[in-house]
């Protein structure tokens, strides 16, 4: 049990690694917003996993009912991320902010 708790906990560190790696490559607002969005919500899914599985170790009702609410909370970051990316995404439309385009470079 100790193991998979560890390997989820190290899987949503990759995810939350990778999301900021992520930011901080791409090059312009549209693209940040991918990484930011997809990858955050799979590194709290697998971290919250970890961290409800590590809780039912001592299976009480009070550890059950927190791992519950541990997933609930998981369940609204799935609903409210998404939301809050198209948001985004839509104010800076609205703000006129251009996609990045190559640059062709002049041999």
């Amino acid at each position: 049990m100790d193991i998979l708790v560890i390997l989820l906990l190290l899987i949503g560190l990759l995810f939350f690694l990778g999301g900021a790696v992520g930011i901080i490559r791409m090059p312009d607002f549209y693209s940040r917003l991918h990484p930011a969005g997809k990858l955050d919500t799979l590194g709290i899914l697998a971290m919250v996993m970890g961290l409800a599985l590590y809780n039912l170790h001592h299976f009480s009702l009070e550890s059950l009912l927190l791992s519950i609410k541990m997933f609930l909370i998981v369940f609204f970051v799935f609903l409210a991320s998404p939301t809050a990316t198209h948001s985004i995404v839509d104010a800076g439309m609205r703000a006129g902010l251009r996609h990045w385009t190559k640059k062709k470079r002049k041999v």
